[in-house]
């Protein structure tokens, strides 16, 4: 029979919370996963003891915060709109169905004026350390990898301005190596780009000078910025859409929890925000064994920085920059007894000079060149010169290459499509981080690591309950064996009494 006319509305039950919200519902696991008064510790000097009134419980802020993170929900305000029917949501943060719930505005006023970088920052690592301490982390390999967030921004309102060219972190670092390979090789050393000219020996000779004046130029580039929101960069990359955007810069471990992050705007190249994350990350995490990235870290500064602390760098190949059409790169073969570049037709380059970049000069010798058979696959110079550059760090570069060809690293590279690309797939699909709606590198920033933190907590609720459940099969099987044994044994004895 069909039963029509179901409208019970208005209808007055005795009923809990408790127990109209699953038993296996992820909420239940993300509340038995840690404990949230640790939070009270962590908010506590941001509170007055005897001034003021009574605030919302810090508790519920955070909680509200992380519904907002694990469900991917743009706003604060569709957060709260969302707990005012969900169920689920009141029992997580302990409201009852009719008490009232705090306001969206009071809630997105604390995390921006009162809950710092350095609270979110306490946040992020409580997470990480529960997880630690519960054994879910496995840091001996780290994946990173960078991605990009759509900022809140109008691509048409835009500015061209002109800005200091960011100086390379390993500057010093960098000059010490050239100028010792130039006095090496007799040449004289480099004066530093800050330093004054040095004065001439010839009166009239303005050579310095004009040599400042174009490094004092070339320390300067010209930039799209945002009228709208100054702090994010304009993202050009191949085909994708031109538009403004931020860079998550983030490290994960093995088992895809994430370690550490950094915020940049999104014109900022991946090689240079890794000094950031990669000093953050081992600093936390010592046992840190390999890094593994893609091909856009394969640089000479990043393999020396990697290689000399003892670990590996575990990257892909990086197709060499070479003429279209000519020799192959690998034909050209360094010599470092003698110090030169064997040409593909077995004739020496000899050394010129030692850079400002870094990169040694190897140069042929015109007269052989221009009776060459091969000259046009080797070089369109005028002069018939061929120069062949070699990085001072070119050898740390080598032990790159060679970890690509061992089973292990290579092994490692293949699960970056199973750990920081599902991070990211996963971030951006399920917990909203394609755009953001904040505006300002400190609040993306704060904004991204709750997101990172609220992943983590998913991720490590998920894998605590997973383990129980085995875990309490095996007890209580444990247990029906003994109360079985324990049965026999009693039933043995009075048998043999009865016996007697």
């Amino acid at each position: 029979m069909m039963e029509k006319g179901k409208m019970e509305r208005g209808v007055v039950e005795m009923v809990d919370t408790e127990s109209l919200v699953p038993q296996g519902h992820l909420l239940r696991k993300v509340d038995k996963a840690v404990d949230f008064r640790k939070l009270y510790e962590i908010v506590e000097p941001l509170y007055s003891e005897e001034e003021g009134r009574t605030s919302i419980d810090p508790v519920v802020l955070f909680k509200i915060v992380l519904l907002q993170h694990l469900d991917g929900i743009p706003s604060l305000r569709g957060t709260l709109r969302r707990a005012q029917t969900d169920i689920a949501y009141r029992w997580f943060l302990g409201y009852t169905l009719n008490e009232e719930l705090p306001h969206f505005s009071t809630v997105s006023y604390n995390f921006r004026h009162r809950f710092t970088e350095e609270t979110i920052e306490r946040v992020f690592q409580w997470v990480l350390n529960e997880a630690g301490t519960a054994g879910a982390l496995s840091p001996a390999a780290v994946f990173i990898d960078g991605t990009h967030i759509k900022a809140s921004a109008n691509l048409n309102k835009k500015i061209k301005q002109e800005v200091p060219a960011a100086a390379k972190r390993y500057r010093d670092e960098l000059l010490a190596e050239i100028n010792a390979d130039r006095e090496a090789h007799g040449k004289k050393p480099f004066d530093d780009d800050d330093d004054p000219p040095r004065p001439t020996k010839k009166k009239r000779d303005n050579t310095s000078k004009k040599k400042l004046a174009r490094r004092k130029k070339a320390g300067f580039k010209t930039v799209t910025k945002s009228t709208t929101d100054p702090d994010c960069g304009m993202f050009v990359k191949g085909k994708h859409e031109r538009q403004f955007a931020y860079e998550a810069h983030t490290a994960c471990d093995k088992n895809g929890y994430v370690l550490e992050t950094v915020v940049t705007p999104g014109n900022v190249h991946d090689s240079v925000a890794f000094d950031d994350v990669y000093d953050k990350v081992t600093k936390n995490f010592p046992q840190i064994e390999t890094i593994v990235a893609d091909s856009a870290y394969k640089t000479p500064h990043i393999c020396k920085k990697v290689f000399t602390d003892g670990r590996v760098l575990s990257t892909a190949y990086k197709r060499p920059m070479t003429m279209k059409g000519g020799h192959e790169w690998w034909k050209y073969v360094y010599d470092g007894y003698y110090d030169c570049v064997i040409c593909p037709e077995y004739q020496p380059l000899a050394y010129r000079t030692t850079n400002r970049d870094g990169y040694r000069e190897y140069c042929s010798d015109p007269k052989i060149c221009a009776q060459c058979p091969t000259r046009q696959l080797c070089t369109h110079s005028k002069n018939c010169v061929k120069t062949v550059l070699r990085h001072v760090w070119k050898d740390y570069e080598e032990l790159a290459d060679d970890a690509r060809y061992t089973p292990e690293y290579k092994d490692l590279y293949a699960k970056r499509k199973e750990t920081i690309e599902r991070v990211f797939a996963d971030a951006k699909e399920k917990h909203g981080m394609r755009y953001t709606l904040y505006r300002g590198l400190a609040q993306v920033s704060k904004w991204v690591r709750l997101k990172f933190a609220a992943m983590n907590l998913k991720k490590l609720a998920r894998w605590k309950a997973k383990r129980l459940s085995p875990l309490s099969f095996l007890l209580f099987s444990a247990l029906m064996y003994l109360l079985c044994f324990a049965a026999c044994q009693d039933f043995s004895l009075a048998g043999r009494f009865s016996t007697s």
